[in-house]
């Protein structure tokens, strides 16, 4: 459910944004909006809060993942999402390239985390809440590939 949580609120805080800021016809700065709207909230917010519950909250989250409780996963999980929750908050005053190796970077954990889901659920029969649903297609599916799209987009513009 986060997954849609975070989307909605990327896309509303952008769209008030871009209402506020009236760029009009200057594509790059509306790309640029969403781009830091995306690394911000949901590389930046989802990563610290993965970093939480995979932390501090482990047996659950492997629950809810599918997985047995006190799997070893856990901590590395928890500081991966940490790294790039970082990386995503760090947009907030960092530009450039900087955006284009946050948003390639959590992009290509995300997806190899959509194929680990995927897989659970093709060959384990792995339908738990948080390997499939919404954080599989919105938050390691969707999601990387708009963050994809817009790096290019918004590198493409300049």
């Amino acid at each position: 459910m986060y997954p849609i949580i975070l989307l909605a609120i990327v896309v509303f805080a952008s769209m008030l944004h871009i209402f506020i800021a009236k760029p009009g016809r200057d594509n790059r700065k509306v790309v640029e909006i969403f781009l830091l709207y995306f690394l911000v909230i949901f590389i930046g917010v989802s990563g610290i809060l993965g970093f939480v519950g995979h932390a501090f909250m482990p047996d659950r989250i492997a629950r809810a993942i599918g997985w047995p409780a006190g799997s070893p996963f856990q901590f590395e999980i928890a500081v991966a999402d940490l790294a790039f929750g970082v990386l995503g908050i760090m947009c907030l005053w960092m530009r450039g390239a900087f955006w284009t190796a946050a948003g390639v970077g959590s992009s290509i954990f995300f997806l190899g985390a959509a194929y680990g889901h995927a897989k659970y659920m093709l060959v384990y029969k792995d339908f738990a809440t948080y390997n499939a649903g919404p954080v599989l297609y919105i938050g390691d599916t969707l999601v990387p590939l708009i963050v994809i799209a817009l790096v290019i987009a918004y590198n493409v513009m300049e």
